[in-house]
């Protein structure tokens, strides 16, 4: 094969479109390992493994929201100041409904860690929504 023919058979559309489709496949492949890293790390925090570990009881899950959160998501859950939290179990899983509960890193939602209890009562009750 000469030179020109080598360096047009790398160049060529197909080569190129096959390195494009490699290059998103090992970006894919990354992402997804670092996600169940990630996701494994966080279920594997003591305090959530066990509110995970843990049965809850929606009906005081219910008065625990209304009691701390209904201010400012309301008491039906249809947001005020703090988004709706209908269907919330939709969009989020039960470690990461745990750590916004927890982490108040979502101005002005404050920090607030109930008792692993009072937790998975909570998480009870949002799933229901």
């Amino acid at each position: 094969m000469t030179e020109n023919a080598a360096i047009e058979s790398v160049s060529s559309p197909t080569a190129v479109l096959l390195r494009a489709l490699a290059a998103i496949a090992l970006v894919g492949i990354l992402a997804l390992g670092i996600g169940l890293g990630v996701r494994y790390l966080q279920a594997s925090d003591p305090y959530t493994h066990e509110v995970l570990s843990l049965q809850g009881e929606q009906g005081r899950g219910q008065a625990i929201f209304q009691m701390n959160c209904a201010i400012c998501h309301g008491l039906e859950a249809h947001g005020e100041v703090g988004p709706s939290l209908l269907q919330v179990s939709d969009r989020m899983s039960k470690v990461r409904l745990i750590q916004q509960v927890t982490s108040g890193r979502t101005p002005p939602m404050p920090q607030f860690q109930p008792e692993p209890q009072d937790m998975a009562d909570l998480l009870a009750y949002l799933e229901s929504l």
